[in-house]
């Protein structure tokens, strides 16, 4: 896939993208270097090749339908523009999505009996709360099961029934109260609901075994760092459980292989800081690399911030201008040649720049990106795609290794 041409150069560099989603993704960079429209770039190309599929998680609905690009003075187009069949919309915030006209396919709604104590325990930073109060949540769903612990607390009235119930299930009163406080703030957040119907994993799960790609837009909800941090992680390890059995059923002879899938997270450094990446599935999916045809793609402009034993899973990097000593040093670790690539990064224009290096490319090169934005460039990165069709329903995507073996049998037929 073309993704840019070397610097003072006519060439197009290209990147083997079946080869970049085996291991996980990182695009880093400060603020209002282009990140986003890098990333934008890679999506469409992993579109294109079709081997994988995407679930992004939109902090700032920017690759749904897309967004303002008040640089250029003109609005930039996401994907599902330029791939409508290809592309499903789920949104947590139906009411911005109408009144950005951004079409969607899914409301998600999340059932308080979704929420696990791990989801408590990762939020611990951004609720304020103590570890004895985190850890709190587990003696609750003792008590009361998964599906009721977190309504039933809720349920209390009273700072008398807290602490009787801190008694009761042996927790220090206060850290207790503490914990109740902070779970009634997350009421505020409309689409947590008592029950929620439709199960948003299954449903998710469903858009991409049919090959789509799935943009979860947050609408408000993308300015609370909570609501992105709980739905992501939620969503995501519930989706990572459906691929583990899968996987295993697959190995044992008793189904396919899942189609690989790239999680897109922003803001990654609060998933996945030395503190919390324990805490959380994005964690665990980046130590397994590939084991469960599941991978990241990271998204910060702190990069200093993500646990360095994460950051060593992270096989291709795209790296757009950095100028915290520490970042640079968190994105170069362990890459030979790092100081020649510290002065190079560092030598970066502001704009539409990024040096690549990893699993994916031979060698470093700086390239300048891609255009994305003018009518010519969609255009171009749409017409590629445009003799895909979606499988009958019922029917699941081909995979790579199935498609091969197809091609080889249609070109070698068996005699008689």
């Amino acid at each position: 896939f073309w993704i840019g041409s070397p610097l003072d150069m006519e060439h197009k560099l290209c990147v083997d993208l079946d080869e970049m989603v085996k291991r996980s993704i990182g695009v880093f960079g400060k603020s209002g270097t282009g990140k986003t429209f890098l990333t934008r770039l890679l999506l469409v190309g992993i579109l294109q090749q079709g081997q994988a599929s995407t679930l992004i998680f939109d902090m700032h609905s920017e690759y749904g339908w897309g967004a303002a690009d008040p640089e250029n003075n003109r609005f930039a187009k996401g994907l599902k523009q330029l791939f409508p069949a290809q592309v499903s919309t789920f949104t947590l915030d139906e009411d911005s999505s109408r009144r950005r006209q951004s079409p969607f396919d899914e409301v998600v709604r999340i059932g308080y009996g979704e929420i696990e104590p791990e989801d408590i325990e990762m939020l611990r930073e951004t609720l304020n709360l103590s570890e004895v109060a985190a850890s709190a949540a587990f003696n609750l769903q003792q008590k009361f099961g998964q599906r009721q612990w977190m309504s039933k607390f809720l349920a209390l009235d009273g700072r008398d029934s807290i602490f009787e119930m801190a008694n009761e299930i042996q927790v220090q009163p206060n850290a207790l109260a503490s914990l109740y406080n902070r779970l009634n703030r997350l009421k505020r957040f409309d689409f947590l609901v008592e029950s929620a119907g439709q199960d948003a994993a299954n449903r998710v799960v469903e858009h991409l075994d049919q090959g789509r790609h799935v943009v979860l837009e947050f609408g408000k909800y993308g300015r609370d760092l909570t609501a992105y941090m709980l739905v992501s992680n939620l969503l995501t390890r519930r989706i990572h459980n459906q691929y583990v059995d899968r996987k295993e059923e697959a190995e044992g002879g008793q189904g396919r292989d899942p189609r690989p899938l790239v999680i897109v997270i922003e803001e990654a450094h609060k998933f996945l800081s030395q503190s919390v990446a324990s805490h959380t599935i994005f964690g665990t999916i980046a130590r397994e690399l590939r084991k469960y045809n599941v991978t990241l793609m990271v998204i910060d402009q702190r990069p200093s911030g993500i646990d360095s034993e994460v950051m060593s899973q992270v096989g291709t990097r795209l790296t757009c201008l950095l100028d915290n000593e520490r970042d640079i040093e968190a994105v170069l670790e362990g890459t030979p040649g790092s100081r020649q690539l510290r002065t190079v990064l560092a030598r970066l224009e502001p704009k539409q720049q990024a040096l690549i290096f990893g699993h994916a490319l031979p060698m470093p090169v700086v390239i300048h990106t891609r255009e994305y934005g003018s009518t010519d460039s969609y255009e171009e990165l749409s017409r590629s795609a445009a003799g895909w069709t979606p499988p009958a329903p019922g029917e699941a995507m081909e995979t790579q290794k199935e498609r091969l073996d197809r091609e080889i049998s249609e070109l070698f037929p068996e005699d008689g």
